[in-house]
């Protein structure tokens, strides 16, 4: 491109002043916030004049600049954080939200957020309350413990347990748990930073009583037990039981705390899904404090939850660091809502989403497949496919647990499954999906019944015009 051509090109570009006083400029303003306008016609209009300067064929006519304007002002209005259809079969996506509440937790979060609440405000006495106490007995009732508090999340629980019973003092814990998990939370790190001194015992695959009891001195304040929820270790391998700790800390005088991590409110080793242990069973063991989270297979909000003895509890609470790691009435509200249903475990199973999809039988999800797989439209180079794969809890909870599924598979002569993916996953609303052997899989467990006629639609966008 000559460079009379290119001032002649530049000469074109409306200003900034004359596009916000256009009809589709002040149409923008009285739609959307002026600042983001203003934005986007500042931006789109540099933008041609740098393509032109550079030679770069461009549309300068009115529509084609004001389509380029409103792109980038639906761009700026709309938010980040947004809904997405999970379709990769992973119940506890870490990266997708965790556990989606249930419809009796969504509304308890309306009721209470639109306006004002009792939260800290004792209704029977008129006077001031405490958030907890809307909580509290719930927890006891269904876990049998004798006390409990809540927290933002279980790692801000293990962190308050430790300031609380172990700061400047040791903590006992066997090498083979201490563990990772997702945010690159280290069980070292988090009792660094709570003022306890880790103290290793036994080795990465065999920890033995005596290792624990070797280890007692007087500089010991806690026995920590972790839980494997995000990882196995198999083979050649022994492992201290709850029950022996517990009895080794009762002749020492010495508190024993068990991290549970996912936290299991509903037997599902009786469904015939992994060996999670049941918190309610742990707690009978007589163990000091057991805690877990909110958002993993308890299906809530997120949480930490630490139930235990009384005084245990108390030195939590009075802990400053509680204050910092509190819940808000959002997720109190949720909370509440999700641990009422547990009171009746039928209910749970058929109410709490995760609790649903765990449990849910292949059957079912393979009826769910094939009313997808008829709402996909066929032909035009589209081929699909039922398949029987696997689903996994995620979330770092049931490591090694495969869960039976079924997908839809599909393929395009004229599209890979990589751009499908990407198309599928940048759309509206996005659909996260999965590829293996050279297709994209929808997998039914983590597709709600009404989104599989948004899944179809979506996907069926993209088949039409596969260029």
């Amino acid at each position: 491109m000559e460079k009379t051509e290119i001032k002649e090109r530049l000469k074109d570009l409306p200003s900034i002043d004359e596009t916000l006083k256009s009809e589709e400029g002040r149409k923008w303003i009285s739609l959307y916030p002026r600042r983001f306008v203003l934005k986007a016609v500042r931006k789109h209009i540099e933008d041609l004049r740098s393509a032109i300067i550079k030679g770069e064929s461009t549309a300068l006519d009115a529509a084609s600049v004001s389509r380029g304007i409103e792109c980038l002002i639906t761009g700026y209005i709309t938010p980040s954080l947004r809904a997405v259809i999970n379709a990769t079969g992973v119940v506890l996506h870490t990266n997708l939200g965790r556990a989606p509440l249930s419809e009796a937790a969504l509304k308890s979060v309306v009721e209470i957020s639109k306006g004002y609440s009792n939260l800290e405000y004792n209704l029977k006495e008129g006077k001031r309350g405490k958030r907890y106490a809307h909580l509290r007995e719930l927890i006891k009732e269904i876990t049998g413990a004798a006390d409990a508090t809540v927290v933002n999340n279980n790692a801000a629980a293990v962190l308050l347990a430790l300031s609380s019973l172990a700061k400047g003092k040791e903590v006992i814990v066997s090498r083979g748990e201490l563990v990772e998990i997702g945010g690159s939370f280290r069980v070292p790190d988090v009792m660094a930073q709570s003022g306890a001194v880790l103290r290793e015992v036994g080795t990465t695959n065999k920890t033995h009583l005596r290792d624990y009891e070797r280890a007692i001195g007087p500089e010991t304040g806690l026995i920590l037990k972790v839980h494997q929820s995000n990882y196995k270790i198999t083979g050649f391998t022994s492992e201290v039981s709850v029950q022996e700790l517990v009895a080794l800390g009762a002749n020492h005088n010495i508190p024993v705390m068990f991290d549970l991590g996912s936290g299991c409110l509903l037997d599902l080793r009786a469904h015939g899904v992994g060996t999670e242990p049941v918190v309610k069973e742990v707690v009978a063991t007589g163990v000091d404090l057991v805690t877990f989270s909110g958002d993993k297979l308890l299906g809530g909000p997120q949480a930490g939850i630490a139930a235990g003895k009384p005084d245990i509890i108390e030195q939590m609470n009075q802990n400053p660091l509680a204050r910092a790691l509190r819940i808000d009435k959002m997720t109190l509200a949720a909370l509440q809502a999700t641990l009422f249903a547990y009171a009746d475990e039928e209910r749970a199973a058929k109410e709490i989403p995760t609790v649903r999809m765990l449990l849910e039988k292949p059957e079912s999800i393979r009826q769910r497949a094939e009313r997808l797989a008829l709402k996909i439209n066929k032909g035009n180079g589209t081929a699909i496919e039922l398949i029987e794969d696997f689903s996994e809890a995620g979330g770092g909870s049931l490591p090694g647990v495969s869960l039976r599924t079924f997908c839809c598979s599909v393929r395009h002569s004229a599209i890979t499954p990589n751009k499908m993916e990407e198309r599928l996953r940048t759309g509206n609303p996005p659909v996260i999906a999965r590829i293996r052997e050279d297709a994209l899989l929808l997998d039914a467990r983590t597709i709600a019944d009404d989104e599989v006629p948004v899944v179809a639609e979506r996907l069926n966008e993209i088949l039409i015009r596969p260029e």
